[in-house]
């Protein structure tokens, strides 16, 4: 379950993160296009993102979660392996004719993938408070459903390093638990309030939001 889990967060990080300088590139070209034609890219480039999204089909006795074809294409190098860990782990996995990947596992399986991710989220909250890695971050706490944190840093400190990524990295972990729990990608999101130690808020990080202005 471990290499699932591991496999579904580099897959969230891959196609969260890639495909922005095709975007650009188009939005670039288009400059100098009509407004309408900026609409209508606009409403395409929506499309696209829809298609590309993971699918979880909850059903009463068992759980699908469909990965596109482009993210299949992209991260499964041996198949024969995939195949086989799948079925190691219980679950049912089929390559659709679009090239994309249906894991279909029963609905204790999806609970059980929910609950590991949900302990290594707790786990990496609790070691980006503690780690010597992330100096100015001294506390981390979070709703049950990982929609909202809230950090209290050493303000100085923090504005004056790289610890930012500690936010980067609850905000990705947090979107795929919503993502595999079946939440749309339109309505996934996560918050995190920056506070200083005396308790004043001066950041607010919005995922995926976040993801979106980093690839500009």
């Amino acid at each position: 379950m471990k290499k699932l889990l591991l496999f579904l967060i580099i897959l969230f990080v891959l196609s969260a993160c890639g495909g922005n300088d095709p975007e650009e590139s188009e939005q670039d070209s288009a400059n100098n296009e009509p407004e309408e034609v900026e609409t209508q890219e606009s409403e395409a480039e929506d499309t696209e993102s829809a298609e590309e999204a993971v699918e979880v089909d909850k059903g009463l006795l068992n759980v699908e979660v469909t990965l596109p074809a482009t993210m299949a294409d992209t991260l499964v190098e041996d198949k024969e392996a995939t195949f086989a860990n799948a079925e190691a782990e219980g679950m049912e996995l089929t390559e659709n004719e679009d090239g994309s990947l249906t894991y279909k596992m029963s609905k204790s399986k999806h609970q059980e993938m929910m609950d590991e991710l949900r302990e290594q989220i707790n786990q990496s909250v609790e070691e980006i408070a503690n780690s010597e890695d992330f100096p100015s971050i001294q506390e981390v706490s979070g709703n049950d459903d990982f929609s909202e944190f809230t950090m209290i840093v050493d303000q100085e400190q923090y504005e004056n390093s790289l610890d930012g990524f500690g936010a980067f990295g609850i905000g990705l972990a947090a979107m795929l638990y919503q993502l595999y729990d079946g939440a749309a990608p339109d309505e996934y999101n996560v918050t995190i309030h920056v506070e200083n130690t005396d308790g004043e808020e001066f950041d607010t990080i919005h995922y995926p939001e976040a993801l979106e202005n980093a690839g500009e």
